[in-house]
């Protein structure tokens, strides 16, 4: 966690714990596994322990809410980094937790984020209805797209809140008007959906065209567009190789 972050889609992150198990080929190469392998982690996979975090750890946000009432601004955080919150091997309570911590920050913006939309439903209280918060679901091409994004975009009719998708990382086409797999319209566009090439070694490439192609239709539907980096093998290195006509950064 952190109360600054080089995530340039948000203000700060959150984690109520670590670990995760993967369920598509946009977690192939996952930086969080890497990363948790670094410094000495073993919480990827089925049946592994999850990370619990500190007392100290949580108390983090409240912090944050009581320093943007007083300063009147949203803070923006990203929940979770290093895991995904609808994880169906989360540390006992730990969901729960974070839920009751959402319901005492409301002067932050809770981009939560999953793999696993679906799992809203279950796992959310039946009364969380939050302006504040913001469900996301990750689709690296057409085909979670379509799985993923009819789920959250029902969830926010609901719930209340923004809707959002993290095209990232990008491994083919995705269309957010009409599929091209199903020929199914969507009549409700997401608010928000965020573009990012994959970083690394073993990096898949990502083509232009997704983007100009993407870029068309968010203009057209009313969809908000955040275009955080093209593939390279570092995220620095891919936000350097945007062109400034596609250097977009916008909100919901």
């Amino acid at each position: 966690m952190a109360e600054t972050t080089g995530i340039s889609w948000t203000d700060a992150t959150f984690n109520p714990w670590w670990g995760c198990t993967k369920v598509s080929p946009g977690c192939d190469h996952c930086y969080a596994e890497a990363f948790d392998k670094r410094v000495g982690g073993a919480h990827w996979g089925k049946g592994e322990s999850r990370r619990i975090m500190s007392d100290h750890y949580w108390n983090d946000p409240l912090r944050w809410d009581k320093k943007a009432a007083k300063e009147s601004v949203k803070r923006k955080v990203f929940c979770g980094s290093m895991c995904d919150i609808m994880d169906d091997e989360a540390p006992e309570g730990q969901r729960e937790r974070l839920w009751t911590l959402i319901d005492q920050t409301p002067n932050l913006i809770w981009q939560l984020l999953t793999k696993r939309p679906q799992r809203y439903e279950r796992y959310l209280p039946k009364d969380f209805k939050h302006n504040n918060v913001w469900y996301g679901a990750t689709a690296e091409n057409q085909e979670f797209y379509d799985i993923r994004y009819p789920i959250i975009c029902e969830v926010s009719i609901q719930r209340g809140g923004v809707n959002w998708i993290s095209y990232e990382p990008a491994l083919g086409p995705v269309s957010i008007v009409q599929s091209p797999l199903s020929g199914f319209y969507y009549n409700v566009p997401p608010d928000w959906i965020i573009f990012g090439g994959e970083s690394g070694h073993a990096r898949r490439p990502m083509k232009l065209e997704w983007l100009i192609n993407l870029r068309a239709e968010c203009k057209a539907v009313g969809t908000k567009l955040f275009v955080k980096q093209f593939s390279a093998l570092t995220p620095a290195a891919g936000k350097a190789l945007i062109p400034a006509n596609l250097q977009i950064h916008e909100f919901p």
